[in-house]
């Protein structure tokens, strides 16, 4: 099985997070993926996120995996419709996962803007998901199975 196929089969897909009703998108986003695989073994870095019209990305690293995840807001809550590579990075990517063309453009342009800074190290471990899976968040269901390399929930 794909690295990439074998995380996503880990993950609850939707993170509803209450946070301070000041928090930012990109605040929310962070601390319920931090609640959800932030382990003291194995310490989720996620970062950039950027947030445009109700779609993020989120890159993400744990231990030596990585990639990106591409969330939509709905009822208060983010959820993840898919994860990929460099793919992500991508405004026809992005404009096939649902998102105008012109959010899209945007979504793409802020990566590239909030990558910039990253060191290479940090980019090359969101580069190293395989493929591209999509999610169907009313599929939602408790985790199961996984590799030691995926986030842990």
């Amino acid at each position: 099985m794909r690295l990439g196929r074998a995380l996503f089969l880990a993950l609850p897909l939707s993170f509803a997070f209450a946070g301070p009703i000041h928090a930012s998108d990109s605040e929310n986003i962070r601390a319920a993926m931090m609640k959800t695989w932030d382990k003291p073994e194995a310490r989720l870095v996620v970062e950039p996120v950027v947030v445009v019209e109700g779609y993020a990305i989120a890159g993400w690293s744990q231990g030596d995996m990585g990639g990106r995840a591409l969330l939509r807001s709905k009822s208060g809550a983010w959820d993840v419709i898919l994860c990929a590579g460099d793919d992500l990075r991508k405004a026809e990517l992005l404009v096939k996962a649902g998102m105008s063309e012109a959010a899209a453009r945007q979504l793409a342009a802020d990566l590239s803007k909030a990558e910039a800074v990253l060191p290479k190290a940090r980019l090359a471990l969101l580069s190293k998901f395989e493929g591209l899976v999509m999610i169907d968040p009313a599929a939602s269901h408790a985790p199961h199975g996984h590799p030691s390399h995926a986030p842990k929930p």
